[in-house]
């Protein structure tokens, strides 16, 4: 299937490893091209010899900048003023119990999981509304309908997610321009290995993927982790023309992780 993204630009925030690196390629992939962001230089160029390993004809640029805040966003908006198409993918996580959780532990994960991409889509937008065509997606979570109580904050910006990518899409109505959510569920990326790591350090990482599904993720209907490529094989289709009719949705990707029909 065409995706008839060849021509359309592309930004991917954090999309120097993990998730955004796989939606990047994917999208690359499919002709756009796609401006590769991370906070470091070196490692947003570590990211485009990867993609061009595997995708030679590639068209990307390269932005470092931190999206996680409001100078790192400003930058971006005035380094790249339009996109065709807005993946906020930027987040961060960490397991810690509520009553360990400071006001700043939840200041920060505030700032880069919620006002990130609420910077870059205000900023984007209207000139998506003008052109009458792109298309914004919320990279979000399974937490954000199924809490994780190790991760109060996490999953409560990743809940919140979910509100502000609905309230954008409203302001779409009646036009070309898409706004949606992705909802992954526990995914193979460099933090989840390590995360899995040190739960079970006397367990090979077979293993310790197994007792951590089993033990931490029971629901899963696919019973291991998800590859980042198929998350973003999701997010490439909703980003293309082929996905015009979805709007204002939250997408799950979790392998049945989550025990709901809506």
């Amino acid at each position: 299937m065409d995706l008839e993204l060849s021509g359309k630009s592309a930004l991917v925030t954090a999309s120097s490893g993990g998730i955004g690196l796989a939606i990047a390629q994917a999208l690359a992939a499919e002709g756009a091209r796609v401006i590769i962001n991370g906070r470091s230089e070196a490692n947003v160029e570590r990211a485009i010899r990867s993609i061009r390993e595997r995708v030679p004809e590639a068209k990307l640029d390269l932005l470092a900048a931190d999206a996680g805040t409001a100078e790192g966003c400003d930058a971006i908006l005035q380094r790249l003023p339009e996109v065709d198409i807005l993946v906020n993918n930027l987040g961060i996580y960490e397991a810690v119990g509520f009553l360990d959780e400071t006001d700043d532990d939840w200041r920060r994960l505030f700032e880069v999981n919620i006002l990130s991409g609420v910077r870059l889509a205000r900023g984007y937008l209207p000139g998506m509304l003008a052109r009458n065509t792109g298309r914004i997606v919320f990279v979000s979570s399974e937490s954000a309908v199924s809490p994780a109580p190790e991760m109060a904050h996490y999953s409560a910006t990743k809940t919140m997610q979910l509100s502000i990518s609905r309230s954008v899409a409203e302001l779409t109505k009646g036009t070309a321009v898409t706004v949606n959510t992705v909802l992954p569920g526990s995914t193979r990326t460099e933090g989840v290995d390590k995360f899995i790591r040190d739960l079970f350090p006397e367990l090979d990482p077979s293993e310790a993927e197994r007792r951590f599904m089993a033990e931490n993720r029971p629901t899963s209907l696919i019973s291991r982790l998800i590859d980042p490529a198929e998350i973003a094989d999701l997010v490439a289709f909703v980003c293309s023309s082929r996905a015009s009719a979805i709007n204002g949705a939250a997408l799950r990707v979790d392998g049945g992780l989550v025990r709901s029909i809506l």
